[in-house]
């Protein structure tokens, strides 16, 4: 790989004397979507963490746009050009869908100021509606957060995280407690979002991931598995043997 965007080198993670991650090395190539698989347990939430910044690995680096970032805190990673979005919704439940955005987008302006002049919001407010509308909400935009429903929260904490135009967009599990068509319109918007930037996708379920990433890379134990294009991963005898149970590629963990 050429020109990775993210370089995980040699990670491990140990929790008192629980190893979570031992010795990971992954590429994640520029401008792809990528998804992390495994089963339970097999590691991925603290590989997330360890990309994303929550977690400084035990051991190894990480390196976004060739740049040595491991242990560098997680609220400087919107500022790189990283934006992430965990399995719980995170977003302010009394504010209006736009504010919410309006608030993201505005934590990240060098001319923040906190009790700025209301009609200075005008370009932010624009950004925020074109973003809502991009993940669908735009006829919400003037509903509280806490009065959508749970996929249209997820879509939210997506435009949230869009409003610092990442480089590099994380997602843990977005489909986290979502109905079948919630589930649906989440990897629709997935799909539409990876054709103008670089994403890396945790999820178990492989059914999922099989049709939307280019590359997947499999987890279990901590360790790397396996890595490839979906019909490499699918054909991966160790794969079946640890993931899929009989073969099939809808089985999921």
């Amino acid at each position: 790989m050429s020109d990775p965007i993210l370089v995980a080198q040699n990670v491990g993670m140990n929790f008192g004397g629980f190893i979570a991650l031992k010795g990971v090395s992954v590429s994640f190539a520029r401008g792809k979507l990528t998804a992390v698989i495994g089963p339970n347990g097999a590691g991925k939430s603290t590989f997330f963490n360890v990309i994303s910044g929550a977690f400084a690995p035990t051991t190894g680096s990480i390196s976004f746009d060739g740049r040595d970032i491991t242990g560098t805190p997680s609220h400087q990673f919107a500022r790189m050009g990283i934006a992430k979005s965990f399995q719980i919704t995170n977003v302010f439940p009394e504010l209006t869908a736009r504010e919410n955005v309006r608030v993201a987008a505005q934590a990240l302006s060098e001319r923040f100021q906190l009790f700025r002049n209301r009609d200075s919001y005008g370009s932010l407010i624009e950004k925020a509606d074109a973003l809502l509308a991009l993940v669908g909400l735009g006829a919400r935009r003037l509903r509280r957060a806490r009065e959508l429903a749970h996929g249209e929260q997820r879509s939210l904490e997506m435009a949230m995280a869009l409003a610092s135009d990442p480089k590099l967009l994380l997602l843990d599990e977005p489909t986290a407690g979502m109905s079948p068509e919630e589930t649906r319109e989440m990897m629709n918007l997935i799909a539409k979002l990876a054709e103008q930037r670089t994403i890396v996708l945790v999820e178990h379920k492989m059914k999922l991931v099989m049709g939307l990433a280019e590359h997947l890379v499999v987890l279990h134990h901590g360790e790397l598995l396996a890595q490839g294009s979906p019909d490499d991963i699918r054909s991966n005898d160790e794969v079946k043997r640890v993931y899929l149970g009989q073969g099939t590629a809808g089985g999921h963990a």
